[in-house]
């Protein structure tokens, strides 16, 4: 139960807001407003379970890259567990992906997952202009403007969740290994949290993992993003059987967006 409710905040922490975006012509991309990140961003986490660090998880844009003809934010994504919880189950999980400058669209993914004894390697190429995800396992159609599940994860901190009531939710989606899955995500209200990078008032939600989507949920997961144009993930808590896991801000640097929910 631990090892896999641990993998879950592990997997899920990058891929929990998803969205397909609205119907555009082929060659009319959407030009987003973006206030959020920028290039030069970097986010440290520590991965928790009690009182004990199993993990040190990375999120950081290093450079913008040009990918078919378009600038784009190079992301990576690394998941790692500590020397000391390596014997119990080690995790070594890279996760790339290239979102459109503008459009704030995937244009390439790239999974590599090491996890125990068990491995994957997965890439996807968006060819966002003719609607079709090229992967290592076949071509699938995809709605355009649709996100990988890391991208995914940066495209909603642009998005506007003032005017959001509490248990109002948002229907999403993500394409993933050869599958469109949606993916509703409910807005819980604000809280005021602590973390080791410091003190924020935070925006509160909850994905909704569906039966036979992409993870079955063994607990909930809770999402804490501070409440100004930054966005910026603080806290990813799971609620398991046996307690809790939780994934912790520890530092940040790069930072776009004004981060005036810090207290």
């Amino acid at each position: 139960m631990f090892k896999r409710s641990l993998l879950l905040i592990l997997l899920l922490f990058p891929m929990v807001l998803v969205n397909a975006g609205n119907p555009q012509s082929p060659n009319d991309f959407r030009k987003l407003n973006n206030k959020a990140f920028a290039e030069g961003e970097k986010l440290v986490f520590d991965v928790k379970y009690g009182f004990v660090t199993a993990g040190i998880g990375t999120m950081e844009i290093p450079k913008i890259k040009k990918i078919s003809g378009r600038d784009a934010f190079y992301v990576l994504f690394t998941v790692n567990t500590v020397p000391s919880f390596d014997w119990m189950f080690k995790v070594r999980d890279r996760y790339e992906t290239y979102i459109d400058k503008d459009a704030l669209f995937p244009w390439r993914f790239e999974q590599h997952i090491r996890e125990g004894k068990y491995s994957r390697d997965f890439s996807a190429f968006f060819d966002q202009r003719k609607g079709k995800a090229i992967t290592s396992e076949g071509e699938y159609p995809i709605p355009q403007n649709v996100n990988d599940i890391l991208s995914a994860f940066y495209f909603a901190r642009t998005l506007d969740f003032s005017k959001m009531k509490v248990n109002d939710k948002i229907n999403l989606q993500n394409f993933y290994k050869d599958k469109v899955y949606d993916l509703d995500v409910m807005y819980r209200g604000k809280e005021t949290i602590e973390v080791p990078a410091g003190k924020f008032e935070c925006i509160v939600i909850e994905p909704l993992v569906k039966e036979g989507g992409l993870f079955k949920s063994e607990g909930s997961i809770i999402i804490y993003l501070t409440n100004d144009q930054a966005k910026m993930p603080v806290r990813v808590k799971t609620k398991v059987i046996i307690g809790s896991i939780n994934a912790d801000l520890t530092s940040y640097e790069g930072v776009k967006g004004s981060l005036t929910s810090k207290r």
